[in-house]
């Protein structure tokens, strides 16, 4: 019999997490419990200024021990420390995705799920067709958290390499490589990660479920080993996922986009609500998918990096003018004349160019 359903609740849930002199991090794990069992005032006291503020010295986890049986013991306390210990650092940027349902989405999406049908030319999926289980190809997994994406990258068979900066997490992706041999745990900074040695040779795939305030930084680290890279798939804010598809001349188009369209073809695959994370992030969040190469492949540029200058320097001030922004490169005559022989307006502005129309414009005024 469950222990639990005989437990008389002495408060419900909203409630308790309304009260203004509760920790959040602790009425967030705790809310559940029997008042016995935590120790805690009830909602009426934690309400009174000074009264029932809860403390980790009201907890009484004998009590929560007496509800189950001694064989469950064990089990029991290793739960209650990862409540306690396990929890997200904010100066991580930590948001785990708790939802099963779309956990599996995002599998599928990424076609590491037994569901995935293999794509073909064209965008079509193949509806006999299964995936390919040839190992040519590693998966990398960003922010690999508890654990939420990695047996699905399992799935696949390829070898999975995941790196996680926090060693709490890192450890309990060790527990769950001793049960995966083609799992290997990096615990780091993926900034500062050889990704070339990581991938052996293979072709490399890539998830991650990334810290928002730190998503440019990543995205510029791994577009230096965009020759090693297929395919990158990233649950981000909505609002930087429409940064790097965003198209000419709309109000999202800037230097990510171009770096972005750059390397890579972007696309939204679907947004995913707050409600699927714990805990829930303040902005909404979208899977992104990168399939590598993007328009650099046609382009042919000598000096990737000037090319890169040239773009930063021309959308500096976006709402102006390319002849504006680019004085410090060339005359304005000249700029007008390089415009006009592309069939643009000699007061264009970077924000309505192609990544193409952008790497002719620096052949005519740079030469490379």
């Amino acid at each position: 019999m469950d222990p639990f359903c005989h437990a008389k609740f002495s408060h419900s849930h909203k409630p308790f997490r309304e009260s203004l002199y509760t920790p959040k991090c602790l009425r967030d794990r705790f809310c559940f419990l029997p008042q016995e069992v935590s120790g805690w005032p009830l909602p009426g006291q934690a309400l009174q200024k000074g009264v029932g503020v809860p403390r980790f010295s009201h907890f009484k986890p004998q009590n929560l021990i007496g509800l189950f049986p001694p064989s469950l013991h064990s089990y029991v306390l290793t739960s209650l420390f990862l409540c306690l210990f396990s929890m997200p650092r904010q100066r991580l940027g930590q948001h785990f995705l708790a939802d099963l349902d779309w956990r599996e989405q995002i599998a599928r999406a990424i076609r590491v799920s037994p569901h995935s049908l293999a794509p073909l030319v064209g965008g079509e999926r193949s509806q006999k067709l299964p995936l390919s289980t040839a190992v040519t190809h590693c998966w990398i997994e960003m922010g690999a958290g508890h654990g939420e994406m990695t047996r699905h990258l399992l799935a696949s068979d390829d070898p999975v390499t995941a790196i996680e900066l926090d060693p709490s997490l890192a450890a309990g992706l060790r527990r769950l490589a001793k049960e995966f041999p083609q799992l290997t745990v990096v615990s780091g900074d993926i900034l500062k990660t050889d990704l070339p040695a990581l991938a052996s040779g293979r072709r490399i795939r890539i998830y991650g479920n990334l810290p928002y305030y730190i998503t440019s930084p990543i995205l510029h680290h791994l577009f230096t080993h965009a020759s090693l890279i297929d395919e990158m798939h990233f649950v981000i804010q909505t609002e930087v996922a429409a940064r790097l598809a965003a198209a000419p001349g709309t109000r999202d188009y800037g230097y990510l986009s171009v770096v972005t369209q750059f390397y890579a073809r972007p696309e939204i695959v679907f947004e995913i609500p707050r409600e699927a994370f714990q805990p829930p992030p303040e902005v909404t969040s979208a899977l992104v998918t990168l399939r590598l190469p993007g328009a650099r492949a046609k382009l042919g540029l000598k000096d990737e990096a000037r090319f890169l200058n040239f773009v930063k320097l021309s959308l500096s001030q976006k709402r102006k003018m390319l002849v504006n922004n680019l004085r410090s490169l060339a005359k304005p005559e000249k700029i007008r004349a390089a415009l006009g022989s592309l069939n643009l307006r000699p007061d264009a502005r970077a924000e309505q160019l192609t990544v193409a129309e952008l790497a002719a414009l620096h052949r005519l005024l740079e030469g490379s």
